[in-house]
């Protein structure tokens, strides 16, 4: 999946999840910056796996910091 594919789509799903658009950035830490809550959290990483098709373990959340970071992560997931 291109990685413009894929910045588009979880910009999609961040929205989803509440988070203004014009908060969004590559450089955007996910739990510090965009998702209020656990709850968040949990919806954001429900609605992730859904829209590309992946199982994210625990041992992975670590390497989802932040939204490019997160990109990075989608792109060695869904090659």
């Amino acid at each position: 999946m291109k990685q413009e594919t894929i910045r588009r789509n979880l910009y999609k799903v961040l929205r989803k999840t509440g988070v203004p658009r014009e908060k969004i950035s590559e450089e955007a830490t996910l739990r510090e910056e965009l998702l209020v809550d656990e709850l968040d959290l949990t919806c954001f990483l429900f609605l992730l796996e859904t829209k590309f098709e992946v199982e994210i373990e625990n041992s992975e959340l670590p390497m989802l910091q932040s939204v490019g970071s997160t990109i990075e992560f989608l792109q060695k997931h869904c090659a």
